[in-house]
């Protein structure tokens, strides 16, 4: 036989308490957050020392625009150098300043031709090219 009695339900807790936590769990507890929050702090600063604006990439970066600067500079030194000595060449040397002058303008002596020799097309510069299409007059 079975005792169903409801005038004695079960007992219904309001709220289900916390255990009490021991000292040594609860300093156990905040160690871990501590790890945790060091943890994140340092990612944190990890991730500024790669991507940061001082950080590895920027100077990569600086590194690279650095070595092509210097390159520019050492090109640049080295034609303002031949520069200078074509420049005191020319104010030294009168074949120069002819030479000069023949080359740059185009003259030419008091009884001298000037002959301008133009390089021909070729008429076919390979044997296996396709001939070229008949153009039509609009």
């Amino acid at each position: 036989m079975l005792l169903d009695s409801p005038a004695d339900p079960a007992p219904v807790r309001p709220h289900a308490r916390r255990p009490i936590r021991t000292a040594l769990e609860m300093r156990t507890r905040r160690r871990r957050w501590l790890s945790y929050g060091l943890l994140a702090f340092s990612l944190v600063l990890l991730v500024n020392a790669v991507v940061g604006e001082n950080g590895y990439l920027a100077t990569l970066r600086a590194r690279q625009e650095y070595d092509s600067v210097t390159t520019a500079l050492t090109r640049l030194q080295n034609e303002n150098q031949r520069l200078r000595e074509e420049s005191d060449r020319l104010r030294t040397d009168l074949n120069a300043l002819e030479e000069a002058a023949r080359r740059e303008l185009g003259l030419v002596r008091p009884g001298e031709t000037l002959v301008i020799v133009k390089d021909a097309k070729p008429s076919d510069p390979r044997p296996d090219a396709p001939a070229p299409l008949p153009s039509t007059p609009r």
